[in-house]
């Protein structure tokens, strides 16, 4: 058997491609999402490759909020499979808006989701990588986790507080043989981004420029990576025995983490504001 592998958010998208190459290569599947839909879509997929290379599987229908349920998932994994090499932090839900009209409510929720929702899922098989002294945490990050764009200040503190929550635990769990590691893609041709775009109301000093950051967005999105493509890069990154620390899934976001490092702060502004058409 090759690898037993965690992954969250595994009922579409990246997390699903991935899932799916992780299997079809040998290793074992335990994962879980809100969507039933998705999950019993998934449960016949990795059924008919488990019959041709006997990959085992475990998928249940969990929000990753639910603190208790994210405790027996983890239970019942260990009991499954005594223990996990990798875990993949892969769920997550966007957030777009002018900073000055968000519902901080809904925003409290993006940021449950996505940051305390990664720390939950690692705290829980932290324990046992520890004691056995070898593991990896790898959590779903973006280029907004560096590279914040405007009208997505909470998606982006989301992502930048995963970015610093990872770098630290790196520090920490280090001496005890376990790696720790960021993908960070820039944008991949699935319907997350047109789930949140929604224009500011009628009036609104942001609506216009929203507006024109939307359509560059929905351009943008024709030529990004497909979720296969995405799956392909995650799974790579998984399979390595010592992943680095940063991973880009395409082009683009390796040339924006690049200029952001080197170039002066109002010379990025000027490309930013340029490459989304909101000068």
């Amino acid at each position: 058997m090759g690898q037993v592998v965690v992954i969250t958010g595994v009922a579409d998208g990246m997390g699903k491609e991935a899932a799916k190459l992780l299997a079809a290569a040998g290793d074992c599947i335990a994962g879980f999402d809100m969507n039933p839909d998705g999950i019993a879509a998934l449960q016949q997929e990795l059924d008919a490759l488990s019959a041709h290379n006997g990959a085992k599987h475990y998928l249940t229908t969990l929000n990753i909020m639910d603190r208790a349920g994210v405790q027996a998932f983890r239970d019942e994994v260990l009991a499954r499979y005594a223990q996990v090499d990798t875990v993949l932090s892969n769920v997550g839900i966007g957030f777009f808006g002018p900073f000055e009209e968000t519902d901080l409510e809904a925003a409290r929720r993006c940021l449950e989701i996505n940051v305390i929702g990664a720390a939950s899922i690692f705290q829980a098989f932290l324990p046992g990588m520890r004691q056995r002294g070898s593991g990896k945490l790898i959590a779903m990050s973006s280029l907004v986790g560096q590279v914040p764009f405007p009208f997505e200040s909470i998606y982006s503190a989301s992502k930048f507080a995963i970015e610093g929550m990872v770098m630290s635990l790196r520090y920490e769990v280090a001496p005890f043989g376990i790696h720790v590691a960021l993908i960070e893609p820039a944008q991949v041709s699935t319907s997350f981004a047109s789930k949140i775009h929604q224009l500011p109301p009628e009036g609104s000093p942001y609506r216009e420029r929203a507006r024109r950051f939307i359509a560059r967005d929905d351009e943008l999105i024709k030529t990004a990576p497909t979720p296969q493509q995405a799956g392909r890069r995650i799974a790579e990154v998984v399979r390595q025995a010592r992943p680095a620390f940063h991973n880009q899934i395409d082009f683009m976001s390796t040339v924006f983490l690049f200029l952001n490092r080197f170039l002066p702060r109002r010379m990025r502004d000027a490309i930013l504001l340029n490459h989304m058409d909101i000068k």
